[in-house]
């Protein structure tokens, strides 16, 4: 063996290297679709006075078609992030391998589908719902008893203020 040095080959390729692989065939099998004996046949009056030339105008126009189908293409991937589009597909499937329970599929009975996903949602947000509203509940009980002692103060204060109002007059 290499002593662990390289890549294993039971290490799938990822989706960005497949997607890399099949451009790479299908513009083989363009150039192939578009054989120089093609053109010649194509421009054969051409072909008979200056197979050199004709030779010399199919590599160039091959060369420039490959070019600028990989540009597209190079745009096609930037402009979709497809590279960080491959790589967070390649880790969700990653992450999937480990998971034991199935992955959601749709019935085909759309009220049971949208209650399958939904359900276990709002059962959840019910239940925070319910512990917020516990929260807000038990701060509003410390508020009222805040309240209220200071209602007993202030009526406290009040009778000072008349018991010492009194003793002055």
């Amino acid at each position: 063996g290499d002593g662990g040095a390289g890549p294993t080959l039971s290490a799938a390729p990822g989706r960005a290297q497949v997607f890399a692989t099949v451009v790479d065939t299908f513009l083989e099998k363009l150039v192939a679709a578009g054989s120089y004996q093609r053109f010649a046949n194509c421009y054969r009056c051409f072909y008979k006075l200056q197979p050199q030339l004709t030779r010399s105008i199919y590599d160039q126009l091959i060369s420039q078609l490959q070019a600028s189908i990989k540009e597209e293409i190079q745009e096609v991937k930037n402009e979709g992030n497809l590279e960080g589009l491959f790589s967070s597909l390649d880790k969700i499937v990653e992450e999937a391998k480990d998971r034991e329970e199935p992955a959601w599929r749709p019935s085909g009975i759309p009220e049971q589908d949208v209650r399958s996903a939904m359900v276990p949602y709002l059962l959840k947000h019910r239940s925070y719902l319910r512990r917020v509203l516990r929260e807000k509940e038990e701060e509003n009980r410390k508020v009222a008893e805040s309240v209220l002692m200071g209602r007993d103060r202030i009526a406290e204060l009040q009778q000072l203020i008349q018991a010492h109002k009194q003793a002055w007059q």
